[in-house]
């Protein structure tokens, strides 16, 4: 069997220290997912190599979502890379037209 190298699984593992998620605080089984509930308040989660540890509260979904993913307030200074038009040629994918 081929299993990674400790140090490899433990720089993935450090990669996620700090990552946040919100978990909907409902009672019972009620739907758990945010789209159902959202104005339900959230529970802010943050994971530090070994577990979900709490890390603060969201009145709701619209709060949750501003802590989670923070706008960038600066604007990109590198332009986008322009998207190509489909070029014509035969490429291998390409079907060959009739009478070709």
């Amino acid at each position: 069997m081929d299993d990674e190298p400790l140090s490899d699984w433990a720089k993935r593992r450090d990669a996620k220290i700090g990552r946040l998620r919100a978990v909907p605080l409902v009672s019972g089984d009620g739907p758990k997912g945010s789209h159902l509930n959202p104005e339900a308040p959230r529970a802010i989660q943050r994971w530090n190599g070994y577990t979900w540890e709490p890390h603060g509260t969201a009145a709701n979904l619209v709060e949750t979502q501003r802590l989670l993913h923070p706008r960038d307030e600066e604007t990109p200074t590198v332009a986008a890379p322009q998207p190509h038009p489909l070029r014509a040629g035969r490429g291998r994918h390409r079907k060959p037209r009739p009478g070709e």
